[in-house]
């Protein structure tokens, strides 16, 4: 796949754009005037894997409680902001490293203006976050929704160039997969911005991530997207796990391991899901792209995940130990996940001698 070239920009210490690497983003569930459990799921976040995180400003406390929480966190923070620009201006006060806006609802030219000229002088960009759900009615009512939403966008783009600001991202969400794939498509040849993926509202774990990963993994299979946030009904890092999971079945980021495990059968002998749900939850930690393959048939386990770097094959009362496809050994069945996680861990630690991980 070719990606689609885009202007380069900073968020904190992360890139956004360019030949960047595609980012994740996730955003707290906590009430941000909340220091004390912000800061926590925050740091949560951090060492799940998410590299932005963003955070609702709803009020004045929510802003001001901002400047505590930045102090106590390391991942570059932006503060999502509806209704009041002034919100905006405390949270730049408070040293965000980027703001999202919502034309739908913060549409006035001077109030705009100001946040732009705040956002200038310290180098801060601004997220242009159009959701299909929240365009007036007024605007281009006899237009297709596709087309509200992109033009939304681009009114918003152009008010922004003509005060000399550049630091610009842009995002069109729809809970429709449909409509969300086609508003990229049509901006993406538009705009020279980073754009930002994601299905909004895209509802509990099992399918939000499922609407997810097609909505946003056609886009990028087609090149379209810079940075990408799964927004589901679940924890934040629950978030962070599917965003790496498309990244990875694209081969887009290599991070912690792929776990490869067969649907089991009639033919197994031994509890597979049990084991590979085992295995998934010991390797939780892991952060070195490995492939681990956990097979429930002793004669086409090795075969069918002959490029896993580490598996187990398992027949009755016991298991075949593989590397890369050949078996170097066997264990019983009581002692197959053990001996699996000290190849695992052997891979790991060898993965960060080189800098992997």
């Amino acid at each position: 796949m070719t990606r689609r070239t885009s202007v380069s920009l900073r968020v904190g210490r992360v890139t956004i754009g360019g030949d960047a690497p595609i980012v994740v983003q996730s955003m707290t569930k906590t009430d941000t005037r909340d220091t004390s459990a912000t800061i926590d799921q925050i740091m949560q976040l951090d060492d799940c894997g998410c590299e932005v995180v963003r955070l609702a400003v709803p009020d004045t406390e929510a802003a001001q409680s901002l400047v505590t929480i930045k102090r106590s966190v390391a991942l570059p923070m932006i503060a999502d902001i509806h209704f009041d620009y002034r919100l905006a201006l405390e949270a730049l006060e408070a040293g965000v490293d980027g703001l999202r806006l919502n034309p739908g609802n913060i549409g006035d030219k001077d109030q705009i203006a100001r946040v732009v000229s705040a956002a200038r002088h310290r180098e801060v960009p601004i997220r242009i976050g159009v959701n299909a759900g929240s365009i007036p009615p007024g605007f281009q009512p006899q237009a297709p929704p596709v087309e509200r939403m992109v033009n939304m966008a681009l009114a918003q783009i152009r008010l922004m160039e003509g005060l000399d600001f550049g630091l610009i991202k842009v995002s069109l969400k729809a809970f429709d997969v449909p409509s969300t794939v086609e508003a990229y498509q049509m901006i993406a040849r538009k705009i020279p911005y980073p754009l930002h993926l994601g299905i909004t509202e895209a509802g509990l774990l099992r399918t939000g991530a499922i609407r997810s990963a097609i909505g946003i993994g056609i886009l990028l299979y087609q090149g379209i997207g810079d940075t990408i946030r799964v927004s589901l009904s679940a924890h934040p890092c629950e978030e962070v796990f599917v965003a790496y999971e498309i990244l990875k079945s694209l081969g887009l980021r290599k991070r912690g391991p792929t776990l490869v495990s067969c649907p089991s059968c009639g033919r197994a002998e031994v509890d597979i899901i049990a084991l590979a749900e085992a295995v998934s939850k010991r390797m939780e930690r892991i952060r070195t792209p490995i492939k681990v393959a956990v097979m429930g048939c002793v004669v086409n386990g090795p075969g069918e995940a002959r490029d896993a770097d580490v598996g187990i094959a398992c027949g009755k009362g016991k298991g075949a130990i593989f590397r890369k496809g050949e078996i170097v050994g066997t264990a019983s069945e009581q002692d197959l996940i053990e001996v699996l996680m000290a190849e695992v861990i052997r891979l790991d630690a060898g993965g960060h001698e080189k800098g992997q991980g």
